[in-house]
């Protein structure tokens, strides 16, 4: 394996320039992070997730995991592999009993299917070295205003958000 960073879900939100769902993902120590504009579905997915929520029917990402359950198939790990013209790239690593798979996918679709899974996500060397963001210091007050705006945000906020306009 190509050297990985070890990442995990910090939050999910709107981007306030894009006004489009971020997924921010940071490393274990929360020294940087990496923002990735993601689709509405894919936030509510990555959302309710994050929340521990159990819709009463499989949404699609659920549906992909009972699939691969199905056929003795494991997530093993996710690794956002690439970034290319602000577009990032991803694989879906896997193991079943005919040897490992890995699959192209989208970002936001490989963390929802590895939070379904408790499967690692993981940054390459190289992504993490053009995308990380470090950490700035935050203040009291700049944590209480995050704090209090994450207490009230649901996944509903992104579809009522995007139907404005």
């Amino acid at each position: 394996m190509s050297p990985v960073v070890r990442m995990k879900v910090k939050v999910v939100g709107i981007d306030q320039n894009s006004m489009m769902p971020v997924v921010v993902i940071t490393d274990a120590e929360e020294k940087g992070f990496i923002p990735i504009l993601i689709g509405p579905a894919e936030a509510q997915a990555i959302s309710i997730q994050l929340e521990g929520l159990k819709p009463p029917r499989p949404i699609t990402h659920d549906l992909l995991k009972n699939m691969l359950d199905t056929l003795n198939t494991k997530v093993d790990r996710v690794v956002i592999s690439d970034l290319k013209d602000e577009t990032y790239y991803a694989k879906i690593y896997m193991k079943s009993r005919d040897g490992e798979l890995v699959v192209d996918a989208r970002p936001s679709d490989a963390i929802a299917l590895a939070l379904r899974s408790d499967s690692p996500i993981y940054v390459s060397e190289e992504v993490a070295a053009k995308a990380l963001i470090a950490n700035k210091p935050i203040d009291d007050d700049e944590m209480e205003a995050f704090r209090k705006f994450l207490e009230g945000l649901t996944p509903g906020d992104f579809e009522r958000h995007l139907n404005k306009g």
